[in-house]
């Protein structure tokens, strides 16, 4: 086996160890792989269906219907699940696009310094102070067209990332005064060099985790944005569920408030299930914190 084939073998059961010795992160593990195999492989057993059953309406639970039904008839199990696979699809680009934009001005601007460290600095700090989920509305509600996946993606991620790249820019600061960037300077590697096979390597825990906390914020501000109705939609996922639900006055009606509460609980769950994940990843990546057993 290779060096890095090692030290890979070796980080993995280092991850191994740690989810396996904490309850708490066990727990996370298994809340995230359930929701990934449901996203992934669910769809398949229980294919979307959103035509109408008016004689099913507000079905109670059963062996038919595990959540019974909605207003139209719907299975609520199979819009969970199928909802599932988008919701996580926009959580993940939306992570993409924030630590890319993040990344990329957090690096910029810590390397740089000077007058163009100073303009992305205020540029982020203007950003940081403008209300994220008003500012998020206002800018989903402004576009014309019905937005595809990546674009509603892509919205959140331009909101979200300021937090996320002042923070990378105060580690880029940090790690560009330990000895090695030093010696990096005095061999005259360049600048390149320096940025990618010195910074961008120890900056890869933190921006793992960060990847993982913009996860969470991907999966809130899309529920707001389709469950206030300011994103067209044609197709089903957790926001819209609530949506129609709260469209059906569901906070009042007894019979809906399965098909409310059923995807705010799937909501909850991942969320929890990413924040217990993130706690090992810090633990994975940092040997202070580390527990010997």
């Amino acid at each position: 086996m290779s060096e890095r084939g090692r030290r890979m073998s070796k980080r993995l059961m280092l991850a191994f160890n740690v989810i396996r010795k904490k309850p708490s992160t066990m727990a996370g593990f298994i809340i995230v792989t359930f929701f990934l195999l449901m996203a992934l492989i669910g769809p398949f057993f229980f294919p979307l269906d959103i035509r109408a059953y008016p004689a099913k309406r507000y079905l109670p639970p059963s062996l038919e219907h595990p959540l019974g039904t909605d207003a139209y008839g719907r299975d609520v199990l199979m819009q969970i699940i199928n909802g599932s696979r988008e919701a996580l699809l926009i959580a993940a680009m939306t992570g993409l696009v924030t630590i890319s934009i993040a990344t990329l001005i957090g690096v910029s601007s810590g390397i740089l310094g000077g007058i163009f460290d100073e303009v992305m600095m205020r540029i982020t700090e203007i950003f940081l102070m403008l209300p994220q989920y008003p500012l998020l509305i206002l800018i989903a509600a402004s576009l014309p067209r019905e937005l595809n996946l990546f674009e509603v993606s892509l919205i959140i991620g331009i909101v979200q990332w300021p937090a996320t790249a002042r923070a990378i820019r105060s580690q880029v600061l940090a790690i560009r005064e330990r000895p090695f960037i030093e010696a990096a300077r005095c061999l005259n590697l360049g600048r390149m060099h320096i940025i990618f096979r010195e910074i961008i390597p120890n900056l890869m825990p933190y921006l793992v985790m960060s990847f993982v906390l913009a996860l969470t914020g991907g999966i809130y501000s899309q529920v707001v944005l389709f469950s206030l109705g300011i994103l067209r939609f044609t197709s089903v996922n957790w926001g819209v569920m609530i949506n129609i639900a709260l469209g059906e006055a569901a906070l009042i009606n007894p019979k809906a408030w399965i098909y409310l509460f059923s995807p705010i609980v799937c909501i909850v769950l991942l969320q929890t299930g990413f924040v217990l994940i993130s706690s090992a990843l810090e633990e994975i990546f940092n040997p202070r914190l580390r527990t010997e057993e």
